[in-house]
C-alpha cells in the first residue's frame, strides 16, 4: 500500500506541474492520509494552496486505458476560493462536453475544458461537497474527446477528515 501512496504523490504532484506551473508542483507537500483521500499543499502565486484527491476505485469501460484519472477539492485561502472540486483525466474531453457527477441520489454538472472539468454552477460547490460528505461512493460520467463514455466510481471514505485536515489552510 505504501508503493501505491507514493505513486499517488508522484502523480499528483506531476499532475499539478500541469495545472499550477513547475515551480508550484516542486514545492508541494503532502499532509496526510485519510482513507481514500490524500491531503496536499503547495505555495501558489497567490498563496497557499490546500487540496484533496484520490483516484477512482473503478474504471468503465475496463476495455479502454484510462490512464490517470482524479478528483480533487482545493482550497484557496488567498483566492478566498474554498473547496472548488475538479475531475481531471489523462485525456482530453469531448469539446463542449458535460460531466455528471451524482452522489447518492444527488446530481451536479461539470463543464470540460481539454483535460479538466468544474463544476457548472460554482454556487453547487458547497451542496457536492456537502453530498461527498454524507456518501459513500461517488459517480461520474464523462465522455471521451474520442466520443467513449467512461464512468468512474470514487470512494468518499476519509474525504470528511480530509478536508478537515485542510480546512484551517492558510
Amino acid at each position: 500500500m505504501g508503493t501505491m501512496r507514493g505513486l499517488i504523490t508522484t502523480l499528483a504532484i506531476a499532475l499539478f506541474a500541469g495545472i499550477a506551473g513547475q515551480a508550484a508542483a516542486q514545492s508541494a507537500t503532502k499532509i496526510g492520509q485519510h482513507n481514500a483521500w490524500g491531503t496536499y499543499s503547495y505555495q501558489g502565486d497567490g498563496g497557499k494552496v490546500c487540496y484533496v484527491l484520490t483516484v477512482p476505485t473503478e474504471k468503465q469501460p475496463a476495455s479502454l486505458d484510462h490512464g490517470d484519472i482524479f478528483f480533487f477539492v482545493s482550497q484557496k485561502p488567498g483566492q478566498n476560493v474554498s473547496y472548488e472540486p475538479q475531475f481531471i483525466a489523462s485525456y482530453n474531453f469531448q469539446d463542449n462536453s458535460k460531466i455528471t457527477v451524482t452522489v447518492g441520489d444527488k446530481r451536479f454538472t461539470m463543464f470540460t475544458r481539454g483535460k479538466s472539468a468544474w463544476m457548472e454552477n460554482a454556487a453547487e460547490e458547497p451542496q457536492l461537497v456537502a453530498a461527498m460528505r454524507a456518501g459513500s461512493d461517488m459517480r461520474v460520467a464523462a465522455k471521451s474527446g474520442r466520443g467513449n463514455d467512461t464512468t468512474y466510481t470514487f470512494s468518499l471514505r476519509g474525504i470528511t477528515a480530509a478536508l478537515e485536515s485542510i480546512s484551517s489552510c492558510k
